[in-house]
């Protein structure tokens, strides 16, 4: 990506990312039949996202200079999860059942089999793009797996076990970055046209409805005015558990890697693990006393929504979509691996009849790991942004023991 955009100063990143935010909001709600159209095709949740992307691909921002998606991610991305979850309906999310975790499993071995298909379909074609014979690209692509199967820390992990050159990392990383994000704006695409996809693959999504009713009416039932005091107790609540959340990560990770480093195959040594799972273990506990919930209806998923939306457009900056063209072979490996991921997903969730939601969430939680899976999980609905971190945390655990096993498979398909 290009080292040195247009407009470095990060306040004036925020500023144009909120316009371009609030510009999709106001054109999504307007009354104009042609806004009507437009959106009736493409989702809105996707221009957040894409917009931001057109202008780092133009080099007018950069994701790679600001530091708005470090802040995004673990400062408002941890309150959004609070706010999110203090209105959970847990028991109902419960009831959901299996589908969910099966289809996240289905993801997970769309995966560990796409890498080593990918290199052997890619090099009928070009053996030399996927390196036959050498070890360079294979270990390469091995971090790939990790960070599809969890996120950073197994990606790092991957690049330590496999000892990959740092050359052949830093070309994969942008294959990793730019595929995962097309494949996530194909399931924000899905997101908002779920009915139609879910009447396709003759899917129930009878559990899901009754989830978001429920909410609804609660929301309905409790919902008012709020005044300044109660925006102020939500902020609060929010960045305050996201300060324990902080706290305590910044003891335990450090801890765990110093003193029990086996534990680093289960990202317990990742500081950012600890942080999404304190900060969501909390906001469930939040959910069981009646004022927390009562929150709910002066607006905390509302401000944790919006939270959200600023952490998807600064994902959508950090895509620059010219770094395709720059190792086309090597996209082309990635592509056919996250085709291979969705097909397999496709024909799981078609004999299953499960709902598009399960197949997003369950692809996202592997993929984008705790990051991203909400920001998908919650174009359904807001309610549903817990199933995603849920199912990212096992895939934080499953993450490196996955990617050991597609690397050992891919170095037996490359020599």
């Amino acid at each position: 990506m290009d080292s040195s955009p247009m407009i470095t100063n990060d306040a004036v990143v925020l500023g144009i990312l909120l316009v371009i935010l609030t510009a999709v909001f106001r054109t999504a709600h307007s009354d104009d039949p042609r806004w009507k159209r437009f959106y009736a095709v493409v989702p809105s949740l996707l221009l957040c996202y894409f917009l931001p992307s057109l202008l780092s691909t133009a080099g007018v921002i950069s994701g790679e200079s600001s530091k708005l998606y470090f802040v995004a991610s673990r400062y408002l991305l941890p309150t959004s999860l609070v706010l999110l979850t203090i209105s959970i309906d847990l028991p109902s999310v419960l009831r959901l059942g299996p589908k969910a975790l099966i289809m996240f499993l289905t993801g997970t071995t769309g995966i560990v089999l796409g890498g080593p298909l990918a290199i052997w379909l890619i090099s009928l074609v070009s053996p030399e793009t996927v390196g036959m014979g050498h070890d360079e690209v294979w270990r390469g692509m091995t971090t790939i797996a990790g960070s599809w199967i969890g996120g950073g820390a197994n990606q790092a992990a991957m690049k330590e076990v496999f000892e990959v050159p740092d050359d052949i990392f830093s070309a994969l990383v942008a294959v990793d970055v730019i595929v995962a994000n097309i494949w996530m704006a194909f399931l924000l695409y899905a997101a908002g046209r779920s009915d139609s996809f879910d009447a396709k693959l003759g899917a129930d999504n009878s559990a899901i409805t009754r989830l978001r009713q429920r909410v609804e009416e609660y929301q309905a039932q409790h919902s008012r005015i709020p005044n300044l005091t109660d925006t102020m107790t939500i902020l609060g609540v929010g960045f305050g558990v996201t300060a324990i959340a902080h706290f305590a990560a910044d003891g335990i990770a450090p801890y765990l890697a110093e003193n029990h480093p086996f534990l680093s195959r289960f990202s317990l040594t990742s500081h950012f693990f600890w942080l999404i799972v304190i900060a969501t273990t909390v906001g469930v506990v939040l959910s069981f006393h009646p004022q927390s919930r009562a929150l709910e209806g002066v607006g905390a998923s509302r401000l944790g929504s919006a939270m959200l939306y600023v952490l998807v457009a600064t994902i959508g900056m950090k895509m620059n979509l010219m770094a395709i063209f720059q190792n086309t072979g090597l996209f082309a490996v990635g592509l056919v691996w996250i085709s291979f991921h969705a097909i397999l997903l496709i024909v799981v969730a078609k004999i299953i009849r499960a709902p598009v939601f399960f197949l997003a969430v369950g692809s996202q939680a592997n993929v984008g790991g705790a990051a991203s899976a909400p920001i998908v999980a919650s174009a359904f609905h807001p309610a549903l942004a817990p199933v995603g971190v849920l199912l990212a945390v096992v895939g934080y655990a499953l993450g490196t023991y996955a990617a050991w096993f597609c690397g050992m498979l891919m170095r037996a398909v490359a020599t």
